[in-house]
């Protein structure tokens, strides 16, 4: 290029013409590879506007990564036109008295507050009642257990009774106070220190922090048949939620994988997020129900069930589009699918599906507003003959193209009530795991990875099924855990 620049005019007019045909040849061969070279530039600094527009409002990304630049809040549910607070025919919940207090005490009127007189003779007309609710002071108790010795007459020799199978131990700290200290450290996140010196503070009494692990190992074990009940039955639930969200182990990036329903909670750890991960852990490769998702593509790999596709996720990718692209059939479709929503919620009570006639107008706006959205996203030009692979889609095209090749999973809710429109069960479930990651960081290890999966199963699964989670910890220790309830597995 160079050498073409230092051509002036006198010398291209003693040019040939042949010369001047290599010339213009060679212009037309740098203008080609600049115009590729801007093209591809164009396509950079999209694709880097892109991830800078992107957030927690408008993609997948959590909130904690929108920093100090944290936009504004914006919900996409709409307005419900109720006040706040308690709604008609909601029961309330608050204190109230008992009829049998544990202790009563005793306040006597001896003078009269307004005149002074000597009311200590007077007779009784009746009592106010005003009741406190509190706890009592509470201490750890030792108990100690004594196995008697002695001499056996027959064989002379020194014989010793058994110790129940959970005293094992010169010194030992019982099962309720295990179930406690793990119950602390995995539900609620506390560090082992601080559970223990929580506990010192409520009983008088602090344990070493090595009890914490120790408990926790201890759970693992007892929990393991309860969490095989779970894994049976949610491979035969009629529909379940899963997801997934990454997690550091020993510094090294893995998955916690989730499976879910309103009354279950399963939680492993892998290494992969993809379909090798989802074979490993054997709900998915035997579930013939219908899998709430995201779209991962690793979950349409499996054809022996039914797929619905999380509208959540949907909403969030069209609010980018109308932010970054300014595309009129984002925010058409963005609005459709809140209507078909709501439709669906007013009727759903009473009804099974939708009027036919209002079913097919959702169906005809949806095809229609993804013609506009076709029109305005022609796909890309095809490569030149030397270029290998498929040319790069924009976003706006990529998700035209999944809202029409997966429209029936899109449009699950609607066609089947029993279909929630998004997949919050199963981010619920796991949005715990990534509080975890907030407090402590990672995982030191595998084994402790695993184990907090499986008791944070074990104890959301309690919950859900209205059990109390310390008792339900206390009897795993014991060796006879909480077994739920669901699905043909368990009947």
């Amino acid at each position: 290029m160079n050498e073409l620049r230092r051509i002036d005019r006198q010398q291209l007019n003693e040019m040939d013409k042949e010369s001047l045909i290599d010339l213009i040849e060679a212009l037309f061969v740098r203008m080609d590879a600049l115009t590729e070279e801007v093209e591809q530039q164009k396509v950079r600094i999209q694709a880097l506007e892109d991830q800078l527009a992107k957030h927690s409002r408008n993609s997948g990304k959590p909130p904690s990564s929108d920093g100090l630049k944290k936009p504004r809040t914006q919900s996409l549910r709409k307005k419900s036109g109720r006040k706040p607070g308690g709604q008609e025919g909601h029961r309330g919940q608050t204190l109230t008295m008992v009829e049998t207090p544990d202790h009563i005490e005793y306040h006597a009127l001896v003078i009269c507050p307004y005149c002074e007189t000597d009311l200590a003779d007077e007779e009784r007309e009746g009592y106010v009642r005003r009741q406190v609710f509190d706890v009592p002071p509470v201490q750890v108790e030792v108990t100690e257990h004594r196995a008697e010795v002695k001499i056996c007459p027959h064989c002379e020799e020194r014989v010793q009774a058994s110790f129940p199978e959970s005293v094992s131990q010169p010194v030992q700290y019982g099962q309720r106070i295990r179930a406690q200290a793990s119950y602390l450290n995995t539900y609620h996140f506390i560090p082992m220190e601080r559970t223990a010196a929580l506990l010192g503070d409520l009983y008088g009494h602090a344990p070493s922090p090595a009890l914490v692990p120790a408990a926790n190992e201890a759970m693992y074990a007892g929990i393991e048949p309860a969490l095989t009940a779970i894994w049976l039955a949610l491979q035969k639930e009629e529909l379940a939620h899963f997801d997934e969200s990454g997690m550091r182990v020993a510094g090294v990036l893995q998955w916690v994988h989730v499976s879910s329903t309103p009354l279950l909670t399963y939680l492993s750890i892998h290494a992969k997020r993809g379909r090798e991960a989802l074979q490993a852990i054997g709900i998915l490769p035997q579930f013939k129900g219908r899998a709430i998702h995201d779209h991962w593509r690793s979950y349409l790999t499996f054809n022996d069930c039914e797929h619905g596709l999380c509208n959540a996720h949907h909403l969030r990718e069209l609010q980018f589009i109308i932010d970054q692209y300014q595309q009129s059939w984002a925010e058409d479709m963005k609005q459709l699918l809140l209507e078909i929503k709501e439709a669906v919620a007013e009727v759903a009570s009473d009804a099974d599906s939708l009027e036919p006639e209002q079913r097919q107008d959702f169906w005809q706006r949806y095809d229609e507003i993804l013609r506009q959205g076709f029109a305005a996203n022609p796909p890309p030009a095809k490569p030149p003959p030397h270029k290998r692979g498929r040319k790069k889609q924009s976003p706006p095209k990529n998700l035209l193209d999944r809202l029409q090749r997966y429209k029936p999973e899109v449009l699950a809710f609607m066609d089947d009530f029993n279909v929630p429109f998004d997949n919050n069960q199963a981010e619920r479930d796991i949005r715990m795991v990534k509080v975890k990651q907030k407090v402590s960081g990672s995982f030191r290890t595998q084994k402790g990875a695993d184990t907090f999966c499986a008791i944070r199963s074990y104890i959301s699964t309690v919950r859900k099924q209205g059990g109390s989670v310390i008792d339900a910890m206390q009897q795993a220790l014991e060796g006879q855990p909480f077994m739920p309830f669901s699905g043909p597995a368990l009947a």
